[in-house]
């Protein structure tokens, strides 16, 4: 049943409001226009007065078609793969038809265009579009996995383990109450790494776990590690990838807190702007420090995932700011009602 599940989860269409999908059907259309072109024409003259009369034609109707399309892709995305290709593949031939038979009077002229071939072009396109899509998604799922196995090795630092069993034992018997919840917050810590890479999670739980390790960190090191939240503006339903904030908490402590004698403080600020997500985290760091390279591994594996799951619409900034080190995320605005249903994350 789960591998039944996991290849549900492989199947289904691209977000058609993704900067990197668009990006990709519209070089793949105009490459495809240009090798039509060059297959007829019989001279560079020739090759581009028809790419310029064709192209009239062709930009606005990809422009209109992706437009229908990302509005029409939260629906598209929730009905059965099969259904949806097909009502895709329905929407991707009407909508240039539609447009060739808005632009025909000013095409007649100089290039006309039959609808039949305006029809066949569009539909081969699209299902190639589509299937390049089913294969890429089957491709990246494995990647997205290995991705999280890099995170296991790369994100929990042995040390940090040890001395949060150590501060737990000492607890024990002093505070009890303290300590079992220490174990809690360990407990939820560990089931995270254990957690379906493949799906999203809801940010209000990514900012619950950082807690419990903030939590933790705050048992050994005390009044040194202070962290000022800033999320009155946070949207907690949107859809994160696993262990995203969490491995940025922790370099912040590593690099920003136990090099000084005094600590400092982390501030997290969380915020939707528009249709984006922004995670921002800043903790003091020392002017001439340099990156530690345990620093960059985590930071690459943050991205390699951000990339995997929102291909170009997600963002990964470094801005050293002085004695401020700051990493600043931008992710595409999504919530459970806007995913389709094989894909949501599942709540025990």
């Amino acid at each position: 049943m789960k591998r039944k599940n996991h290849s549900n989860r492989q199947v289904e269409l691209p977000n058609f409001c993704h900067l990197g999908v668009n990006l990709r059907i519209a070089l793949t259309a105009e490459a495809a226009l240009v090798a039509g072109i060059v297959a007829r024409a019989p001279d560079a003259a020739a090759f581009w007065a028809e790419f310029i009369a064709l192209s009239a034609l062709a930009q606005p109707a990809l422009l209109l078609t992706l437009l229908v399309l990302c509005v029409a892709g939260r629906w598209l995305r929730a009905l059965p793969y099969r259904q949806g290709s097909v009502l895709t593949l329905a929407l991707g031939v009407a909508v240039p038809l539609l447009a060739a038979g808005l632009l025909r009077p000013m095409l007649a002229a100089s290039q006309p265009v039959p609808p039949l071939a305006v029809a066949l072009f569009a539909l081969l396109l699209g299902a190639g579009l589509l299937a390049y899509f089913n294969l890429r998604a089957r491709a990246l799922s494995p990647a997205i996995t290995e991705a999280r196995l890099q995170a296991l090795q790369a994100r929990i630092r042995p040390h940090f383990l040890f001395n949060s069993l150590n501060a737990v034992l000492s607890l024990v018997r002093s505070d009890p109450r303290r300590a079992e919840r220490a174990l809690e917050n360990m407990a939820d810590l560990f089931r995270a790494l254990m957690r379906n890479a493949n799906q999203l999670a809801p940010l209000e739980d990514e900012v619950a776990l950082t807690r419990a390790y903030l939590e933790l960190e705050q048992l050994r090191m005390g009044d040194r590690l202070r962290v000022a939240w800033h999320i009155d503006n946070m949207p907690g339903e949107a859809l994160v990838p696993t262990l995203v904030i969490q491995p940025l908490v922790e370099n912040a402590v590593y690099h920003g807190i136990e090099p000084f004698p005094d600590g400092g403080e982390i501030s997290l600020n969380i915020y939707r702007s528009t249709d984006k997500v922004n995670i921002v985290v800043r903790n003091p760091i020392a002017v001439d420090a340099s990156p530690h390279k345990g620093n960059r591994i985590a930071l690459d594996n943050i991205r390699e995932r951000l990339l995997l799951h929102f291909d170009l619409d997600a963002q990964l900034k470094l801005e050293p700011l002085g004695a401020v080190y700051q990493v600043h995320i931008v992710i595409p605005y999504t919530h459970e009602r806007t995913q389709p249903a094989a894909a949501r994350p599942h709540r025990r």
